[in-house]
């Protein structure tokens, strides 16, 4: 029996420690382990070989600063995980392990706005079918991450706003979706998820405080603060598409006027394109066409930029964050949105916080939500069933 400050808890903890921070990044070396954990490198070096024979890590030879060096993950047998996005016209699921390595990845169109009892139908087919098709066991599975494109309520697990997806009123999507697949489920919104994807694979890796900006049917922020998604108490933190821009201007969805949304998303840019451009416009295209050089959709890719710049600029005077990260087809525009993005940064932030501000496109395209939810597994998930191999495998009793 282990007692508190007993030598066996010090012990416990430590392992905890050491797994956490390999399962969050993926692989580190043993001494990149000490510095994240505060640990001595010659504990980490028992802890290491302690969980190696328990079959908890698999350590592999790598160079560092251009010496040799040993490469600490998570076992590919340790256990799996399920990412789920729902898109307002997409499903994606994506099933990898805990060694950060994408395993299978699927994804195919719905109107997720018309059914939940459709969507999670899908949902489920889609999760069975790449378990056969990866061959994996289903006792393998650890836990799934879900994403909507609304926010979650965090008391209840509901989702937050039913303007968004009326069709799933009342509905609890993680209960829902566990109670198909039998494993616990984490649930949270696509910003958020696209922030996790992108701090964990991609523009975000390294730093600990970023906004991810989601421009799509609506407009979203995923906040990273410390290293940590930021969601606030009711789970709303981010919702940068309902800050002001135009007391007097069109009328939005949540019921103000002129929001940062009626002037960026979709819904609402697209209508100034279609006339010309044809009925069914979508902003992949304006964006392929404002590449291309058509001067109506550079206009608006560029008025867009704008607009989020001013939102951009409003996080950085409350968070000062020094990344931003755009997500969403809008990425693919390039410098055509991200220099006005920077533009209104520079004219409405602090300066100070402006000039160490970094715009980037995401790395990750339509994959950041799914990778997302990848990570929000890894970073949910407890680590007990992960230390059961090593704290029996008869390695040393204390470290």
């Amino acid at each position: 029996m282990r007692t508190p400050g007993s030598q066996s808890s010090l012990h416990r903890a430590n392992l905890e420690r050491v797994v956490r921070a390999v399962r969050m990044a993926g692989s580190l070396t043993q001494a990149e382990i000490a510095r994240s954990t505060g640990l001595s490198a010659a504990t980490v070096s028992n802890i290491v070989r302690e969980l190696k024979d328990g079959g908890t890590v698999e350590v592999t030879p790598t160079s560092a600063g251009g010496r040799r060096a040993r490469s600490v993950s998570l076992s590919g047998d340790a256990g799996i995980v399920i990412g789920v996005d729902f898109g307002h016209t997409h499903l994606r699921v994506a099933v990898g392990n805990l060694a950060h390595q994408v395993l299978a990845e699927e994804a195919e169109p719905l109107d997720v706005d018309a059914s939940s009892a459709e969507g999670f139908g899908r949902a489920e087919a889609m999760v069975e079918r790449l378990i056969v098709t990866t061959g994996i066991s289903r006792q393998k599975v650890v836990g799934v991450g879900l994403g909507v494109p609304a926010p979650i309520d965090v008391e209840s697990g509901t989702l937050g706003s039913t303007s968004i997806l009326p069709g799933w009123t009342g509905i609890n999507p993680g209960d829902e979706l566990s109670r198909r697949l039998g494993v616990p489920v984490y649930v949270d919104n696509d910003a958020n998820l696209g922030a996790l994807g992108e701090l964990v694979w991609g523009s975000g890796r390294g730093v600990g405080d970023l906004a991810y900006i989601k421009v799509a049917s609506g407009v979203g922020a995923g906040l990273v603060i410390d290293g940590r998604v930021y969601r606030g108490p009711g789970g709303t933190a981010g919702e940068i598409g309902h800050i002001t821009l135009d007391e007097s201007g069109p009328v939005c969805r949540c019921g103000n006027r002129g929001c940062l949304e009626t002037f960026t998303a979709a819904r609402y840019v697209l209508p100034l394109l279609r006339p010309g451009h044809g009925a069914d416009l979508t902003m992949e295209r304006v964006v392929q066409l404002a590449r291309e050089g058509d001067p109506g959709c550079r206009r608006v890719v560029a008025d867009v930029g704008r607009h989020v710049g001013s939102g951009v600029a409003n996080l950085c005077n409350l968070l000062n964050p020094s990344r931003v990260v755009l997500g969403g087809d809008l990425a693919e525009a390039g410098e055509l949105v991200l220099a006005p993005i920077r533009e209104s940064v520079s004219r409405y932030a602090i300066p100070s916080a402006a000039r160490q501000l970094t715009v980037l496109p995401g790395a990750l395209g339509g994959r950041a939500e799914v990778l997302g939810a990848l990570a929000l597994v890894l970073s949910e998930m407890g680590d007990s069933t992960l230390l059961e191999g090593a704290l029996t495998a008869g390695a040393p009793a204390f470290t």
